[in-house]
């Protein structure tokens, strides 16, 4: 190193680390070493065997929305983990569940955590909800060329809406495909993964939009619990091995909150133990 580079560290740096331009961190990611990006990096040819997350359910209710998701991942026939961790908080009024190929599902939700918090350090300001959400599917439509070899990523966005008129309405779905299509679910649930279809029927019966924060968590479970019930790759509450179902709350007075184990023990707990009353449903 010369004595400028001494001086000045910061000379030491490519020229791409000092140059102004967007305020996108996978914009810069993509000039200066795309093969880091989830998509950026070539398959073997064929089919590739990986483990893949399974279901989650959104459901908004009054003040806000949260996000749920079982912990099993299975590869084939073969469950590969128990207690994979599927929900991420993504920033302070977002959150993110993924389903689809575990590893690069993770990756992807990971960098945009980072693409996030990025565009706020270098703008002074948050994304908005839609900008957030709009964001998400430019980096699926980036896995695009992975998804078509079978390592496809299907995440499911929660977020609340700072400036939505009413707090009460703030929580707002987006559902993604493996694409990068993007759409708002006005329903106020949703569901993705393989157990995606039994889970949006107990929703149907069950959602209610006046609901308080402890009963869509409530609501929400027992939509994983019944996908469960017909889906052989979700995994259902594990009492034994205290394996339970994750949660992520969010609202407008506290953001976006991973409940406590304890907490969602309490409620998967009182699940079983409904269902062990009524067999039936």
């Amino acid at each position: 190193m010369d004595q400028s580079s001494a001086q000045f560290p910061g000379q030491a740096l490519p020229a791409a680390y000092l140059t102004p331009g967007s305020s996108s961190f996978t914009d810069f990611l993509s000039a200066t070493a795309p093969e880091l990006l989830p998509g950026g990096r070539k398959a073997p040819e064929g089919a590739v065997q990986a483990p893949h997350g399974t279901t989650i359910v959104a459901v908004t209710f009054r003040g806000g929305v949260l996000l749920a998701g079982d912990r099993r991942a299975t590869m084939g026939n073969v469950i590969a983990q128990r207690d994979m961790e599927k929900l991420f908080i993504t920033d302070s009024y977002s959150a993110v569940g993924i389903a689809g190929t575990a590893g690069v599902a993770q990756e992807l939700v990971k960098l945009y955590a980072v693409e996030l918090e990025h565009y706020e350090k270098l703008e002074g300001i948050s994304l908005s909800l839609d900008g957030k959400s709009n964001k998400l599917a430019t980096m699926l439509r980036g896995n695009l060329s992975a998804a078509m070899q079978g390592l496809a990523v299907v995440p499911l966005f929660a977020g609340y809406d700072t400036d939505a008129e009413d707090p009460d309405r703030a929580g707002r779905i987006v559902s993604y495909d493996v694409v990068g299509g993007r759409y708002d679910e006005a329903g106020g649930y949703h569901a993705v993964g393989s157990g995606s279809q039994f889970a949006k029927s107990a929703l149907k019966k069950r959602f209610d939009p006046d609901a308080d924060l402890d009963t869509a968590a409530r609501t929400a479970v027992e939509a994983l619990y019944d996908a469960a019930d017909d889906d052989s790759a979700t995994g259902g509450p594990d009492v034994s091995r205290r394996i339970y179902p994750s949660v992520i709350s969010i609202t407008g007075a506290e953001g976006s909150v991973r409940l406590t184990e304890e907490r969602t023990a309490e409620i998967a707990t009182a699940v079983v133990n409904g269902r062990l009353e009524n067999p039936g449903g």
